[in-house]
């Protein structure tokens, strides 16, 4: 059974050298935007909690504007990890390379709702783990790409299964789903062959 939050990949694995050497001076304007949208997004969660606790269903809106957020933390994050390599836009509206499929407002349980934190707790101490692995492999990501003008296939999908993994724990803590994170993968990522050097 497929998890209502899924991580689709599509591209060929090519990096361009120059934008690898300066990924994260590139990424300083997204980091800003992802924080200060996170921010708002936090009100619209708690604001979406109390609807879904008595509705037993996220509004339809908020659960868009909730979406549409990790769609675009999503964008970034695969772009200073090497997951994706085209500088991603502002809004998260539009399709990426490593993209957040986010299913529509289905109805949510209210006892788990209602307890949604504390529940969320494992999740968040292993999504927190995995950042940090994140990170080391990011910088191996980097040196991989500088000189080699290539994702390593390997360390891509892994990097994609973690984005996911946290994304999948944000969602549910966002109310987006009810559904538990997933350690089982998503379907194997489309890659374009990448041509003879």
């Amino acid at each position: 059974m497929d998890h209502p939050i899924s991580l689709r990949l599509a591209d060929d694995l090519r990096r361009t050298r120059l934008t690898v050497a300066f990924r994260i001076i590139l990424a300083i304007p997204h980091l800003i935007w992802v924080t200060v949208w996170g921010f708002v997004v936090w009100l619209a969660i708690i604001v979406s909690w109390f609807a879904t606790l008595f509705a037993g269903r996220t509004p339809r809106g908020l659960h868009d504007f909730i979406g549409q957020y990790h769609r675009y933390w999503t964008h970034v994050t695969a772009y200073l990890t090497f997951v994706a390599d085209p500088y991603p836009g502002f809004v998260g509206d539009r399709p990426y390379p490593a993209d957040l499929v986010i299913a529509p407002p289905a109805p949510q349980n209210r006892w788990i709702t209602a307890f949604r934190l504390i529940l969320a707790i494992p999740a968040l101490i292993v999504s927190q783990v995995l950042g940090y692995l994140l990170q080391i492999l990011a910088v191996i990501g980097w040196f991989a790409c500088l000189f080699l003008g290539r994702m390593p296939l390997g360390l891509r999908n892994l990097n994609a299964w973690i984005i996911r993994f946290t994304m999948q724990t944000q969602g549910y803590l966002g109310l987006l789903t009810d559904r538990y994170p997933s350690f089982s993968p998503d379907p194997p990522p489309a890659v374009e062959p990448t041509p003879a050097a």
